[in-house]
């Protein structure tokens, strides 16, 4: 059986974020980055199948030079070889770019029988990448599913959502994005960090995924920002003291706020 993870690096949501001055895009360059902490999920939902029945883990990542380091950790933990996909003509990229560079190195491996992804990446949180990627690759999708199980080459995933819970099943070979509610991944130890140093790790560019690209037509985005501002520093609140009128003047600020 051979899995597929899709993992991203992302700035850490517990540092500052700021935006780059050029193109008003998150400023990399800057930030703290990690592992998307979903994909960690993703990650140990493949690595529990991989003991159970012995399968092998790719891991693939789109990202600059620096998304070598969540490949790695992914390979810590236990994944047995990773792809890069790296090109500074991805800057930028929106959600069905990032789509079809992910469903054209998917394709590249061979043989594979399931794919998992995050449900929604924690700096853009579209949530629709791994929709796109199913759709483009043919595949059955079971999207948010909170618990998981593989057998005779099916895959069932239990969904929760606001009206409910639903059973997801579908034929191998199949994507499924997790929530955070699937499990808690493991800590890569000492001995898995230091193996993921020798695990192989192959670097790939459009040209390789897509050949024949023209430069000139390619776009990683069909939108821009052309403005963004700071967020506004939080103002003091208004304190009311209660003499007897404090119901009207709550009403009244209420109605002033256009919030009733």
């Amino acid at each position: 059986m051979h899995i597929v993870v899709l993992v991203k690096q992302v700035p850490d949501t517990a540092a500052e974020r700021t935006l780059s001055e050029a193109d008003h895009t998150l400023d990399r360059e800057t930030a703290d980055l990690v592992l998307d902490e979903i994909n960690e999920r993703a990650t140990e939902e493949a690595l529990t199948l991989k003991e159970a029945v012995g399968a092998e883990v790719t891991v693939v990542s789109m990202g600059p030079g620096t998304a070598i380091d969540a490949i790695r950790k992914v390979l810590a933990m236990g994944a047995d070889r990773g792809l890069h996909i790296c090109d500074d003509r991805l800057h930028g990229a929106d959600a069905v770019t990032t789509a079809k560079t992910l469903a054209a190195a998917v394709r590249r491996l061979e043989d594979v029988d399931l794919v998992l992804a995050g449900n929604t990446t924690t700096d853009g949180q579209a949530g629709a990448v791994p929709a796109m990627v199913a759709d483009l690759l043919g595949l059955p999708q079971l999207t948010h599913a909170r618990e998981l199980t593989v057998d005779a080459g099916r895959v069932r995933a239990e969904r929760e959502t606001e009206n409910g819970e639903a059973t997801l099943d579908a034929p191998l070979p199949a994507l499924v994005s997790v929530t955070e509610k699937i499990n808690e991944p493991r800590y890569p130890s000492f001995k898995g960090i230091m193996a993921a140093k020798k695990k192989p790790v192959e670097t790939v560019d459009l040209d390789d995924l897509f050949p024949g690209v023209d430069d000139t037509g390619f776009l990683a985005t069909r939108t821009h920002v052309v403005d963004a501002v700071p967020r506004p520093a939080r103002a003091a609140g208004i304190r009311i003291t209660d003499d007897g009128s404090a119901g009207r003047q709550l009403v009244g600020y209420l109605i002033a706020q256009k919030l009733v």
